[in-house]
């Protein structure tokens, strides 16, 4: 009986000491963040700046992480969609939601069933900050803010103005230049910038509303044509171009940021882990220098910064929306 009471009291410690060597590899392995791919998912069709951002990001982000980044578009459903993929993602870190502020912060105020709520995410970190710019195709006899809201008043209705959706940023840009002109345009809402320009380039729509870095090739090129910037301060990368306060018009006022949140259950290590590594990418000077190549600003901003941002714009945007007398979807 001793025998056999030593051999049991043996191979129980054995197979103790073999759960606890388990528990702690498998500890060792969720610590060591990250392990595998990261996917970051993009609520626009390829194209806009929303999908520029998280390439930028994603490519520079990769080396300092140490895995691949790959960007998953899935636009439509004025950000509804991604949204709700990274909502019910597993919440380890490796889905992450790549998000535009027009969707974050004014959907919420028009869409009747919501698929999200602010408390299904964190925030990790804001990327790039940009004003809009309004553009129009190359052959609408307007060249300046001041002669397009003229032609608006000239041919009342036939104005029509392309968005990345209802409710998105481009969209409010719009309603607000209509208010402040005292205008009538029509409203073409698509699944993002992308397949918007393609119409713009295409003279199916006359006019949009965006954050540069799309458009500067076809500025360049002279297929657009750029009227105004919509933030306080003239671009680098568009000195000539007025802003809509120097047109006449200070209360068409719209500038756009594009951030990273997680689902609401990443544990903080994996968040302290992300955003240090995306500070040093924003931060860098290679990222900067692209970011105003391209019209925009590498605006790094820590968990805490971002959400203050969003609490404050879904604030002020509530505001604005229902001044607008948007209609909810």
């Amino acid at each position: 009986m001793k025998l056999h009471r030593k051999q049991f009291t043996t191979l129980a410690l054995a197979a103790l000491a073999a759960l606890a060597t388990g528990f702690l590899g498998s500890a060792t392995a969720q610590s060591a963040y990250p392990s595998k791919t990261v996917t970051m998912v993009v609520p626009t069709a390829a194209g806009g700046t929303t999908d520029l951002s998280a390439r930028m990001l994603a490519q520079a982000l990769g080396p300092v992480l140490g895995q691949t980044v790959v960007v998953d578009n899935k636009g439509g459903g004025n950000g509804n969609i991604a949204a709700s993929i990274v909502k019910r993602a597993e919440a380890d870190g490796y889905t992450l939601l790549m998000q535009y502020s027009g969707y974050h912060v004014i959907s919420p105020h028009i869409t009747k069933q919501k698929q999200w709520d602010q408390g299904d995410f964190q925030p990790v970190a804001n990327v790039i900050s940009a004003p809009q710019i309004i553009v129009v195709r190359a052959d609408l006899p307007v060249k300046t803010l001041p002669e397009l809201i003229a032609y608006a008043k000239a041919n009342p209705g036939k104005l029509n103005y392309a968005s990345s959706g209802n409710g998105s940023l481009q969209h409010v840009t719009g309603v607000m230049l209509e208010q402040q002109g005292a205008i009538k345009m029509v409203h073409v809402p698509y699944k993002g910038t992308g397949p918007a320009l393609q119409d713009l380039l295409g003279g199916q729509v006359d006019l949009t509303f965006g954050t540069a870095p799309p458009f500067m090739p076809h500025i360049a090129s002279g297929k657009l044509r750029v009227l105004a910037v919509t933030g306080k301060q003239r671009l680098p990368s568009l000195p000539d171009v007025p802003t809509t306060a120097e047109a006449g018009y200070p209360k068409v006022d719209a500038t756009s940021w594009f951030a990273v949140f997680a689902p609401a259950g990443v544990p903080k290590a994996v968040v302290d882990k992300l955003t240090a590594d995306i500070r040093t990418v924003v931060q860098s000077p290679t990222f900067q220098q692209k970011a105003q190549e391209q019209g925009a600003t590498a605006d790094y901003q820590t968990p805490a910064q971002l959400g203050d941002k969003v609490r404050a714009d879904l604030a002020n945007w509530a505001t604005v929306v229902k001044t607008s007398k948007i209609e909810a979807e």
